[in-house]
């Protein structure tokens, strides 16, 4: 059991370290995917209240798909609460969905993190994940225009550079 589990250890580090060879970028502003980002949802946030992820259309929106357990999740949070307060006065929007935390679990990590924009509960919600998948690891981020195209999306750990650089072009 103790081989297993050092071998489920070991996957999950080397994902994180070889993951951001599968993020996706472009030469423009908004030229990866192609794809319209599905804003038709609403999601509760760890407070119980609703969000239509629709009401942002009109902002560059980076959305995170993460979880409390995600080592890559917990080293890009503090970048992205950065890049919130420097950008948000210009039309950034942070959404960070969380894809399997009980809410109880969200309320402390946010606040131990000091998470500063919503924190969506996407437990139960694989019409969300299936919309933006398929997810292959965590954190799963996609960066979408103002137009609600998605520009770019990262899976794995990415640094607070990277998302800047590309905030920039969308803003």
């Amino acid at each position: 059991m103790k081989n297993i589990f050092n071998q489920f250890c070991l996957f999950i580090l080397i994902g994180a370290f070889i993951a951001p060879a599968f993020s996706q970028e472009s030469a423009g502003a908004c030229s990866v995917t192609g794809k319209t980002a599905n804003l038709d949802f609403s999601l509760q946030d760890m407070n119980g209240n609703e969000v239509k992820l629709s009401d942002f259309k009109g902002q560059v929106i980076l959305l995170d798909f993460w979880a409390t357990w995600c080592g890559p999740c917990r080293i890009e949070i503090p970048g992205f609460i950065e890049l919130f307060d420097k950008y948000q006065e210009q039309g950034l929007q942070i959404l960070g969905i969380s894809v399997d935390d009980p809410v109880d679990s969200l309320l402390l990590y946010a606040e131990e993190m000091e998470m500063n924009y919503p924190v969506l509960v996407g437990d139960g919600r694989d019409d969300v994940k299936d919309a933006f998948g398929p997810l292959y690891g965590f954190p799963s981020t996609f960066l979408i225009n103002r137009e609600g195209n998605i520009c770019h999306q990262h899976t794995g750990f990415a640094p607070k550079e990277k998302f800047e650089e590309e905030i920039l072009q969308l803003l």
